[in-house]
């Protein structure tokens, strides 16, 4: 075999190794894809992904719930004068007038057995902690909270419960629960603007001879005073009522299952069909309905 004819078949051989190359990269290239979830078929990380996403924080429809508070909670003066009346309570009262945020979540009958109020006219928040730990033995899945009232609510001024202390007293409640109730949602009504039922309630001669008795005196003594004195006085108690307010908004804020009214309570313009025909100072039947509306739409709320 000559010369020429051996080049030529070595150059058959290189071409041939050469092709033998290009589809084998090809094959394996091919089986790569496949391998790692290409065309062919969806990766198991898809499907594992859709598994493993995170429920929601909040619940819309809490399966029960529990209220803490005052004497607004308790419905006190919204059927009889200087009386409870729980079955008009805004949070788990049963009245067809109010439907309270417990019925309207879980239904009238499911609300009966399902909803406990453990609010007590007069408390203020150095009471809560103890509240909550009767609350918390229910395992309710969110607890109402509407307190703070009553710590404005004194005999003078500077008888009123200091920022401080109210912050103190909220954080330690909310600990008390998160302790018994770590995953237990909370919804947390502001505080009533009490400057503004004032000015209603003043209107009525029945609604100031009750005040005379001893009702949030800072606020309401002396109801027709209108000198620099007594208006100076209104609006510390204005003024630390919005504090109070802060607080809960601030103390709610760090806790990923809390969620507060947004201020709707406090901004709400209570005129004189909302507030009680004894007093004219608590909420009415129709001012009750108000309150459940109010927290009813920030429960159900899907982003608050």
């Amino acid at each position: 075999m000559g010369q020429g004819s051996e080049q030529g078949t070595r150059r058959v051989r290189r071409r041939s190794r050469a092709v033998l190359a290009v589809l084998t990269a090809a094959v394996l290239g091919l089986t790569g894809c496949d391998a790692v979830g290409g065309d062919a078929s969806p990766g198991p990380s898809a499907s594992a992904s859709k598994r493993t996403r995170p429920a929601p924080v909040w619940d819309t429809s809490p399966a029960s719930v529990a209220a803490v508070g005052d004497s607004i909670t308790r419905g006190f003066d919204a059927c009889t004068v200087l009386s409870d009346c729980p079955e008009v309570s805004w949070a788990t009262g049963s009245s067809a007038e109010v439907d309270s945020l417990a019925v309207r979540l879980l239904g009238q009958a499911e609300a009966a057995g399902r909803s406990w109020n453990y609010a007590v006219t007069g408390s203020r928040m150095e009471d809560l902690p103890g509240q909550m730990t009767r609350a918390a033995a229910r395992r309710p899945h969110l607890v109402a909270v509407m307190v703070g009232a009553n710590d404005a609510c004194r005999a003078t001024t500077s008888a009123m419960t200091p920022v401080a202390d109210f912050r103190d007293r909220f954080e330690e409640a909310m600990a008390t629960l998160r302790a018994k109730l770590p995953k237990a949602q909370v919804y947390v009504a502001s505080i009533p603007d009490l400057k503004r039922l004032w000015s209603e309630g003043r209107t009525n001669p029945l609604g100031k001879q009750v005040w005379k008795l001893g009702l949030c005196p800072s606020m309401l003594g002396d109801a027709d005073a209108t000198d620099a004195a007594a208006t100076q006085r209104r609006n510390t108690v204005r003024d630390r009522v919005r504090a109070y307010n802060d607080v809960l908004r601030d103390v709610c804020a760090k806790d990923r299952r809390c969620r507060t009214d947004g201020g709707a309570v406090h901004a709400f313009r209570f005129g004189t069909d909302q507030l009680s025909r004894w007093d004219w100072f608590h909420p009415s039947v129709s001012g009750q309905a108000r309150l459940a509306e109010i927290a009813y739409r920030a429960v159900t709320a899907e982003k608050p």
